[in-house]
């Protein structure tokens, strides 16, 4: 089988585009394409790189991959993630992860909490604002501090910094103005959860199933003051600790599975992702948000540690998103058995 990878590169981010230190942190290195090429040619499959949705555009038909293994974040915009996707629909080339509509609704944060809530999910209250005029209103706002405040359309830890939790409403006036006017998308405010912070790594798509769960804990703070920033992730071997699995009871584990699976499923994603869990002040676990784009960089993802957690080769990993994306393509599947056969 011919396995083409969509992928964009931090050294290939645009200059003028960076506006904030952490502009290119969702992107990927040539290290992680590589191992995840390595995985899927030691499995038998020949093994094309793409790149990036316009480096796409000029070579799928000449390309011609039987599937894609997408990992694109894309570069700009709410709908970036779902660029790569698009262009594959539009030529009926079938790839792993989910599908445009979901990847653009789980990076905007604000319309992935409103689908959860709605699936009758524990999530922290939140306020959307978009435009600089709308921070007047912040203060004729019923907001009980302390909150956190993030930007809507980003990931890994994208616009988050220590003093993301905000306790007063001046202080929250001056940084929603600075986010706003560095990342140029809508700020999220949301309601500030006390309790311990968990991520959950999930795999499959018609009966999902979790990977791992692992808690990241502070070494240096309270466990009620972990702010999992961009710096604590830069310097992560000196800030956190990454329990896998955690030391937590059988019933909470079950609870944070439910919300993990459960959202999963409300935002009807597919193959890989993960979740993002924090307890509130009872203890309960509440969905923060989900990546269906999660990093898988050997040695250091936090979908890595999980399967090492439970036995698991980084190439099984690997090759099980593939073949859960394979299950949804019939010719493949067929192909695919009749190749294992032979």
């Amino acid at each position: 089988m011919t396995v083409g990878i969509s992928f964009d590169l931090k050294k290939n981010y645009p200059n003028e585009m960076k506006y904030s230190v952490d502009a290119d942190c969702e992107l990927d290195s040539m290290d992680t394409i590589d191992a995840i090429a390595s995985a899927l040619e030691r499995n038998g499959n020949r093994v094309i790189k793409l790149g990036n949705a316009r480096e796409l555009i000029k070579s799928i038909e000449k390309a011609k991959p039987d599937i894609v293994f997408n990992i694109s974040e894309g570069i700009s915009g709410r709908s970036r993630e779902a660029h790569v996707p698009a262009i594959l629909e539009a030529y009926q080339i079938p790839y792993t992860g989910s599908d445009p509509l979901t990847l653009s609704l789980c990076l905007d944060k604000s319309m992935a909490k409103k689908v959860i809530g709605y699936s009758n999910i524990p999530t922290p209250d939140f306020r959307k604002i978009e435009e600089a005029e709308e921070i007047q209103k912040l203060y004729e706002m019923e907001i009980d501090f302390p909150i956190f405040i993030k930007p809507c359309y980003e990931g890994s830890s994208k616009g988050i910094r220590l003093d993301s939790k905000i306790k007063n409403i001046s202080t929250l006036k001056k940084k929603t103005f600075k986010l706003l006017a560095t990342y140029r998308q809508p700020v999220l405010i949301e309601e500030y959860l006390p309790g311990s912070e968990y991520t959950v790594g999930i795999l499959g798509t018609k009966e999902p199933e979790v990977l791992g769960i692992m808690e990241v804990k502070s070494v240096a703070q309270s466990e009620k003051e972990l702010i999992y920033s961009y710096e604590v992730k830069k310097d992560w071997e000196n800030c956190v600790q990454y329990l896998c699995p955690p030391p937590i009871s059988p019933q909470l584990e079950s609870a944070i599975k439910k919300v993990a699976i459960d959202s999963f499923k409300a935002l009807e994603c597919r193959d890989v992702a993960r979740v993002d869990i924090r307890l509130d002040k009872d203890g309960t676990p509440n969905f923060l948000e989900i990546n269906p784009l999660p990093g898988l960089m050997p040695g250091y993802s936090d979908l890595y540690i999980m399967a090492k957690s439970v036995g698991m080769e980084y190439d099984v990993l690997i090759n099980k998103i593939l073949f859960s994306a394979i299950e949804r393509y019939p010719h493949l599947r067929i192909n695919h058995c009749k190749s294992l056969m032979a």
